[in-house]
């Protein structure tokens, strides 16, 4: 996921967002009391936007998925994001789910270019014809990355030999866009034809699917 700057703070230029930070529990009413209870818990700063967004932080964000239609989704949300809002997509999430056939791959793969017409007049979902083409693109690369290695999950987890990548950032400020695996798996799924892969994107889509848990050190989800 990528924030934009009225979602968190500025604390990293165009990739957070402006928020309020939600404190869990009391906290400590004396220096001694601080030593002693020890960092006090909060959410990442973008998770209290909304309630959607701390949902989606409680619930889904850097959890590990091994669900293929999970993934597929994922992938299109991510691509659709692009130069906009995690926020923004998550509010057009159930008109994405509608319009894409549940984000089924299958069906996504065989649109045909009455249907892609139909969607680009849809106001529910982003309306951008590269972004509608590259997810029937996608489905058609998914299906063929499935074929190979029996699932999509397989394909992915297989780049941390099925072991989530744990950061811990002590800031949001720490998170960063890319990292040498996000370089590396887009490199490769643009090789497979995929597109909206970019390096930031797929790493938005790992932390998304929790391939990496990039949940500060504090919060109570990490």
């Amino acid at each position: 996921m990528i924030f934009d700057t009225n979602e968190v703070g500025g604390l990293r230029g165009s990739a957070v967002s402006n928020i309020t930070q939600k404190v869990l529990g009391e906290a400590p009413t004396s220096c001694h009391d601080a030593a002693v209870a020890g960092p006090v818990q909060q959410r990442c700063e973008w998770a209290d936007s909304s309630d959607a967004m701390r949902a989606y932080h409680d619930h889904e964000w850097g959890v590990p998925s091994h669900d293929d239609t999970h993934l597929f989704e994922m992938l299109i949300l991510e691509g659709a994001q692009a130069g906009l809002s995690w926020s923004t997509i998550l509010a057009k999430r159930e008109n994405y789910r509608r319009s894409f056939a549940g984000f089924d791959p299958a069906r996504v793969a065989r649109f045909d270019e009455a249907t892609i017409a139909a969607l680009l007049q849809d106001p529910g979902i982003v309306r951008n014809r590269l972004k509608v083409r590259a997810a029937v693109t996608n489905a058609q690369a998914f299906l063929t990355v499935r074929d190979e290695f029996g699932t999509f999950s397989k394909y992915l987890w297989d780049w941390v030999d099925g072991t989530p990548v744990v950061d811990r950032p002590g800031t949001t400020a720490d998170l960063p866009t890319h990292t040498d695996l996000s370089d590396r798996i887009s490199k490769d799924l643009k090789r497979r034809g995929f597109t909206f892969v970019g390096p930031t994107i797929v790493y938005s889509f790992l932390q998304a699917v929790g391939v990496v848990n990039d949940h500060l050190v504090t919060c109570p989800m990490a």
